[in-house]
């Protein structure tokens, strides 16, 4: 059996779902009807950015064998306006620890993009960041080589039927597309 340990935050969590609800439980149940031996850990915590995940990782990385780490940090930095340098950095050493410490794991990162529709009152300033934002994690996995996920809420950003009232977080129906979106890229490497 080989472990999956999915790092995120609020969006691995499945803020105020049921953990089965999760995309990362929903992954589980997708290995189980394969018959394929992977064990899902969900170590995804609500409101953690890319410097509280850092912090973290140590703990994580101690508690159990990493064989692939799926790492899911950032829309909290998008959310709070944390300079792309300092996410970009953070990010690194995370996915630069599970190196360290796990060599062989696989490690995918899963992209996030600015979480604001800017319209057109913007501003240059707001739109300048959301492209850098959104390109740091394309950057990020081409540097390391590693299984990148493009946008891990692709299909449910903005769309009311998929989120919690909140508009933010997604609901059962939304942490689906999630697992979808996953599943696109983790797929291959576990098959």
């Amino acid at each position: 059996m080989q472990n999956i340990v999915f790092f995120g935050d609020s969006l691995t969590a499945g803020y105020q779902l049921p953990g089965s609800a999760a995309f990362p439980s929903l992954i589980q149940q997708r290995l189980d009807t394969l018959a394929l031996p992977y064990k899902t850990f969900n170590y995804g915590v609500s409101g953690e950015t890319s410097a509280g995940g850092r912090q973290r990782l140590g703990s994580v990385l101690a508690r159990q064998q990493v064989d692939v780490f799926v790492l899911a940090l950032g829309a909290n930095d998008g959310l709070r306006g944390i300079p792309v340098t300092d996410t970009t950095q953070n990010l690194q050493l995370i996915l630069d620890e599970v190196q360290r410490q796990y060599p062989q794991a696989q490690r995918v990162l899963a992209g996030m993009e600015f979480p604001f529709d800017l319209g057109p009152l913007g501003g240059h300033r707001m739109a300048q960041y959301a492209r850098e934002f959104q390109a740091l994690f394309r950057i990020l996995a081409e540097r390391n080589a590693v299984a990148f996920v493009p946008f891990l809420l692709q299909g449910v950003l903005g769309r009311r039927d998929l989120n919690l009232p909140d508009g933010v977080h997604p609901n059962a129906a939304g942490q689906k597309i999630l697992a979808d979106n996953v599943w696109e890229v983790l797929g291959e490497l576990v098959r």
